[in-house]
């Protein structure tokens, strides 16, 4: 790449990055070529997410090489959802695109992307079309959390993914106007209700070595999405609490009919399988109330979003 440095972009590229040395070189001079062809004023802000390789090694070379390619260097790992704000705060784009630094989001769709904002869309969404590379365990794990997600939470992420064009109102919106500390992008994008745009595109396959997400931090990530859009689940303990009066209700009705009919009352199992299911309904319910306070603990506690350590390219940083 040979590319002149610009002012005021017109176009912004956010790419988070975690241990992505191995393939970031070949992604974002993939992503500066389409950005070219579409728009000479563009940027590329990286953000490593505390990275334990070289990728921001990586990222100072690519920006001494091409002043419109920005990096910042997060302090530690603070997770996907914060290296995408600190993205958003950093962009200076008239629209931002985020997208992953693996080429699972094709940087062929940016050009679409960006004739749907200039028609007048103010988000435009990439929605997966397929998984191929995913196991049949992961896609229905994957399905039944989204429909779930937009079932309980009133708003569509159905194979929604992070790949989004976003006008400047809405990054300001973003960063300026939503201050929750638990974040989930995909869901606060779709709840914001401005003019939406939607493109489908089959999954790529990764580029580099194996995706980065474990099963618990999918999990984690789905708890907040569900715990941010909806207070349902808080409901459960009262239908589970009628569930276990009317347990109770049954198992009086059952003992006074064998005391009538001169019977033996039923015992040891009777008791037993009650005590276990209450015990069951109690457990549940403490489990689903202890994650709603644990998110409130979170943003009591008002710490930052993320700590940068250092940075590239960035003139004018922007609060955190």
């Amino acid at each position: 790449m040979n590319l002149t440095n610009q002012q005021n972009p017109v176009i912004s590229a956010v790419i988070p990055a975690y241990n992505e040395s191995q393939g970031l070189k070949e992604a974002i001079t993939k992503i500066a070529e389409i950005l070219e062809a579409c728009e000479k004023n563009w940027e590329i802000v990286i953000v490593d997410d505390g990275s334990s390789d070289q990728t921001y090694q990586q990222i100072c070379q690519l920006s001494h090489n091409e002043p419109r390619i920005k990096g910042i260097s997060l302090s530690r790992n603070f997770g996907k959802e914060a290296a995408m704000l600190a993205g958003l705060e950093h962009a200076n784009g008239e629209a931002v695109i985020i997208l992953d630094a693996d080429l699972q989001h094709p940087p062929s769709l940016i050009p679409e992307m960006i004739e749907k904002w200039r028609s007048g869309a103010q988000i435009v969404h990439a929605v997966k079309r397929s998984r191929k590379d995913d196991s049949a365990g992961k896609k229905a794990a994957a399905y039944c959390i989204n429909q779930l997600i937009s079932s309980l939470g009133g708003i569509n992420i159905n194979n929604s993914s992070d790949f989004k064009l976003l006008d400047r109102e809405i990054v300001d919106i973003i960063v300026l106007r939503l201050p929750e500390r638990e974040r989930f992008f995909r869901g606060l994008t779709s709840w914001l209700g401005f003019t939406e745009e939607y493109i489908y595109f089959d999954v790529a396959t990764r580029q580099g070595d194996e995706s980065k997400w474990s099963f618990w931090s999918l999990l984690e990530l789905a708890i907040t999405a569900l715990t941010s859009f909806t207070s349902l689940p808080l409901r459960i303990v009262t239908f589970l609490g009628f569930a276990t009066m009317i347990l109770g209700f049954f198992v009086a009705g059952d003992t006074i009919l064998s005391l009538i009919k001169g019977q033996s009352v039923s015992g040891f199992a009777t008791i037993i399988i009650s005590l276990l299911l209450i015990g069951s309904f109690i457990m549940i319910s403490l489990g689903i109330i202890g994650e709603y306070i644990a998110k409130i603990y979170e943003e009591v506690k008002a710490r930052p979003h993320y700590l940068v350590k250092a940075s590239v390219g960035i003139k004018d940083k922007k609060p955190e």
